[in-house]
């Protein structure tokens, strides 16, 4: 089930949505170019800002909060693994995120994605916090702002394409059915994931970020919306 668009307009232009998707592609870039020239300087790169569970543990283990572990909660989520890995991720959230920048306005929705991804990785930390795997990906920043998309439009309309062995089929559908699903597949290979290594390149996927951005994404959605007035500028969206 792979949703290619929403029928829910926006009010305004999603300048920090488009702003997101262009920072992760430039970072995206920026990888290719370290791996064409080097797998180890690109290794490096990748264990330096992505998100590992063990060193972030142990910076806040020795009460050193304020650190470039910290930093990486956030840094680690421009990161990406691979071409499926960024297309995906920037797929949803070009689909989902400018509905939510609407609701929210600008500084608030990135604030909330921000926060969102950030609360995301702490979750796959809690599960694994030892681990020494960079776990990197817009992947739970993305799956905060499905959760708020699914509690704040429950019945929009998505357009999605549904998968039948060789057979596809194009068909419209409620939001809380796209997203439902796509929750209840986290879940159910998340609880599978446990005890396997998860993370960036190679280690596999960090569902239990996935999960805890999703919920995240719903709880802050009803919480930052009280409040958030609507744009003023009309656009198509």
């Amino acid at each position: 089930m792979l949703p290619l668009r929403d029928a829910n307009p926006t009010r305004q232009t999603p300048v920090i949505t488009f702003a997101l998707i262009l920072a992760c592609f430039v970072s995206f870039a920026y990888e290719l170019g370290l791996g064409a020239s080097s797998e180890a300087e690109l290794s490096g790169f990748i264990g330096r800002w992505g998100l590992v569970p063990g060193d972030l543990t142990a910076a806040w283990g020795r009460g050193d909060l304020v650190s470039s572990e910290t930093l990486t909660l956030f840094t680690s989520q421009f990161l990406h693994g691979g071409w499926l890995h960024i297309l995906g991720n920037m797929l949803y959230l070009w689909i989902f995120g400018n509905n939510i920048e609407d609701r929210f306005g600008r500084l608030r929705f990135l604030a909330f994605y921000l926060g969102g991804g950030a609360l995301a990785g702490l979750a796959q930390v809690a599960i694994d916090p030892s681990s020494t795997v960079p776990t990197i990906g817009a992947s739970g920043s993305v799956a905060a702002v499905l959760g708020a998309y699914l509690v704040l439009f429950p019945r929009a309309r998505i357009t999605t394409l549904i998968f039948l062995g060789f057979f596809y089929q194009l068909i419209t559908v409620p939001a809380i059915i796209v997203l439902g699903f796509w929750f209840v597949l986290q879940l159910i290979d998340g609880f599978a994931s446990l005890g396997v290594e998860s993370g960036a390149i190679g280690g596999g996927v960090a569902f239990f970020a996935h999960i805890g951005g999703f919920v995240a994404g719903a709880l802050l959605g009803r919480l930052l919306v009280r409040g958030s007035g609507p744009p003023t500028r009309r656009a198509v969206g």
